[in-house]
């Protein structure tokens, strides 16, 4: 490996986006031999999984707000408003990422029933949820659907 690959390979560890930047000068200038292919291999594939995760994170977050719409009783008095404006705003953000990568609906469509399970889990620690409380998918992205 020559000097200089091996001091790209070392920028990726100490200094990540002056890394990017390197390798955005060396695609624009069609520069093969400057690329870090290994390198980029791993920054495209940890991209795909920050993207699941961010789904993933909105989603729990929007189901979590339902939950406590439609179920906790004792807190949605004072409560509601804002519960209310974070299903606004948790069902926005998963409508942006769908948006922008509509193939991550396929992962969402494949794990949402566990994320809904794990949800509920969670949430029975703070208040009671019965055990036939699945709310589909298409049911919670609606607008005007809170619980």
């Amino acid at each position: 490996m020559s000097q200089i690959m091996a001091q790209i390979k070392q920028l990726y560890d100490q200094d990540y986006n002056l890394w990017l930047e390197q390798m955005a000068i060396a695609i624009k200038n069609r520069d093969v031999k400057g690329m870090d292919w290994d390198g980029l291999l791993e920054s495209i594939e940890d991209m795909g999984a920050s993207e699941k995760r961010a789904l993933r994170s909105y989603v729990r977050r929007l189901l979590d707000h339902i939950l406590k719409l439609k179920y906790w009783d004792s807190e949605k008095e004072r409560n509601r408003n804002h519960w209310e404006k974070e299903v606004v705003n948790f069902r926005d953000e998963v409508k942006q990422i769908l948006k922008e990568s509509p193939s991550l609906k396929n992962y969402l469509q494949q794990n949402y029933q566990d994320w809904y399970v794990n949800s509920v889990k969670a949430m029975k620690r703070e208040f009671d949820i019965p055990n036939d409380s699945f709310v589909s998918w298409e049911t919670i992205i609606q607008e005007d659907y809170f619980g």
